[in-house]
């Protein structure tokens, strides 16, 4: 009977906001726990200070590709602005799905790719774009549309990009320290084992190796599930902006079927795959499921059939 329990869209979104904020708060730890076992298995003066000035860049980096990660991710699929005359439908949905959210308009571009798909950018709702597919145009019908615009709308009303951007300055730094710490012990020569007998040196050391090389396979992982979380939340919020998740499940068995049985124009048009690491971006993950930033669709469709 619990298979058929309906879910409340409010509850799906603020279970999913929950779950984040722990696995954010996981990525924290395990970094805190990293540099701590570091500080103690060699000498902290100069390593501290590499690692200081590898955060500081690693920090702005991610800040400069944040406030311009509309600007890199429709430039990286070379889309174009969308005409109002040509695509009016797009128009006129994201237009009347604004008007029902309260969310400012956003910029809108078609990408070129047979595939259906679609993205949402940006670093807040004033500064957002929403990119669809040639193929999200041709094969859709208008309450499948709404569905998967709805959908990105709610990437955006939930700020996930903010979310995803915390996430990865936190990903990258851990990245960035393990590997610091692995070169340093490259260059240590012999020096640091001759440290006489200091075993809990020797045992933290060995720790910190142990750490260094799983916490970025950890905090990746960790990063996919965040991922697979705001999808089930966007899929919540497509169905608070249009009171009708059949138009979003629709359109995720066209993509299902699209995606598992290409035709000859969709596989003409592979060479517009996006870089995967635009992938969390994308309503369905444009690549086989290996380390998948979305749920599987089956599942998407099981939640919506819920609500």
């Amino acid at each position: 009977m619990d298979k058929y329990t309906r879910i409340d869209f409010r509850d799906q979104i603020a279970r999913n906001k929950r779950k984040s904020f722990f696995m954010i708060f996981l990525i924290f730890l395990i970094f805190l726990i990293l540099g701590y076992v570091i500080s103690l298995a060699i000498d902290p003066s100069l390593t501290f200070i590499i690692m200081i000035f590898a955060i500081i860049i690693s920090i702005l980096y991610v800040t400069i590709s944040f406030y311009n990660s509309h600007k890199i991710a429709i430039a990286s699929v070379g889309a174009k602005p969308a005409s109002r005359n040509e695509h009016k439908m797009f128009y006129d949905l994201v237009e009347g799905l604004t008007i029902a959210s309260g969310l400012p308009m956003p910029k809108l571009y078609v990408m070129p790719s047979n595939q259906i798909n679609a993205f949402a950018s940006g670093r807040n709702p004033k500064h957002a774009v929403v990119c669809v597919t040639e193929g999200a145009l041709e094969k859709l019908d208008r309450r499948e549309l709404e569905g998967v615009l709805a959908h990105e709308l709610g990437h955006i009303g939930n700020y996930d990009m903010r979310y995803m951007t915390v996430i990865a300055v936190m990903v990258g730094m851990i990245a960035i320290v393990s590997e610091i710490f692995l070169r340093s012990l490259w260059f240590s020569g012999g020096s640091r084992g001759n440290s006489d007998n200091n075993k809990a040196q020797a045992i933290f050391l060995i720790i910190g190796i142990l750490l260094a090389i799983l916490a970025p396979i950890v905090v990746y992982l960790v990063q996919l599930s965040i991922s697979r979380k705001h999808e089930y939340s966007a899929d919540a919020t497509a169905v608070k902006f249009t009171r009708n998740p059949q138009g979003l499940i629709n359109a995720l068995k066209k993509i299902k079927s699209d995606y598992e049985k290409p035709n000859e124009g969709t596989m003409q048009k592979q060479k517009n795959k996006p870089s995967k690491a635009l992938t969390p971006l994308f309503f369905a993950n444009p690549f086989k499921n290996l380390g998948s930033t979305h749920p599987p669709i089956e599942k998407r469709i099981s939640a919506l059939e819920r609500m």
